[in-house]
């Protein structure tokens, strides 16, 4: 990943999605490419065009905060988008080679306990490019086909969503699951621009996908800390479940646990789908975690 390109690539989409009626501005004839030009993007921030041409080149570096500010007023940026221009700044700036500090790739014994804790709730503790490093039973449950089809493998949401055809009949809104991935491994990237094995992920997908691909050119960003989400689950059928992320800011991953609404149909089969898990605990080998699941397919 090269930190100048997607600079100017997430410039350039950003304004290429405005309209001058949008912004406020007169527009004056028929226009050749969508979105707002230089000139006005500069104009609407207060700054010289030739300033903010260098800018759109890719070079973040010494911008200040004001500047920011008024890019972000200019280009409508939301926050996720105003927080993911500040982290590609910061990874233009002077310590722009400081790696961060390693994510691990097991999680620590407490929160392995926290996970096998959580009885009622599927859950599972990933890091920012979608690995799923550890799961309680009822989260290896709800994730058996994507942990199948990593085939002894980490399990990849990424991986799984656009290199397997499963995926389609497992997301119960594959375009939603689709969007969303991309964007968190978009908001990863300006995190952490310098990770090879995120570079690595990008590349294998942008080549071997062009659903990936066509995805990745948007430059759209966001996390999702709470929500829903429908699966279609090869065991127990349609789920519709809440879900919520908890940042574990001592290791960079994010731990997401899963609930249904009180009283619905989701809750019932909650329940039959831990009455199925409780059959994998029994099996011989159930301690390895990352082994396939047999779905009696």
């Amino acid at each position: 990943m090269d930190s100048r390109t997607e600079i100017r690539e997430f410039l350039t989409s950003r304004r290429a999605r405005m309209s001058p009626q949008q912004a406020g501005l007169p527009s004056y004839g028929t226009r050749r490419v969508p979105g707002l030009r230089r000139a006005e993007v500069a104009q609407l921030a207060g700054i010289s065009v030739e300033y903010y041409s260098r800018l759109e080149r890719g070079d973040l570096s010494g911008v200040s905060d004001s500047v920011l500010d008024a890019l972000a007023r200019a280009l409508r940026l939301d926050d996720e988008e105003r927080t993911h221009l500040e982290d590609l700044a910061r990874a233009a700036g002077p310590a722009r080679r400081r790696r961060r500090r390693p994510t691990p790739q097991q999680v620590r014994p407490t929160v392995q306990r926290l996970l096998d804790a959580m009885t009622d709730a599927p859950a599972f503790v990933m890091n920012g490019r979608g690995d799923v490093l550890a799961t309680n039973a009822l989260g290896r449950a709800l994730y058996a086909p994507m942990i199948g089809a990593a085939r002894g493998a980490t399990p990849n949401h990424s991986r799984f969503i656009f290199l397997d055809p499963c995926s389609h009949q497992f997301w119960g809104d594959w375009e939603r699951a689709a969007n969303d991935t991309v964007a968190l491994l978009h908001a990863q990237a300006g995190r952490d621009p310098y990770d090879k094995d995120l570079a690595d992920l990008i590349g294998e997908l942008s080549t071997r996908s062009d659903d990936f691909r066509a995805r990745w050119a948007r430059h759209d960003v966001r996390q999702h800390h709470i929500g829903t989400k429908p699966f279609h689950h090869p065991v127990v059928g349609d789920l519709h479940l809440t879900y919520e992320s908890l940042d574990l800011t001592a290791d960079n991953l994010t731990l997401v646990a899963y609930g249904t609404e009180p009283g619905s149909e989701s809750e019932d089969k909650l329940r039959l789908l831990a009455s199925w898990a409780g059959t994998l605990d029994a099996a011989p080998g159930h301690d390895d975690r990352s082994r396939p699941v047999d779905l009696g397919r």
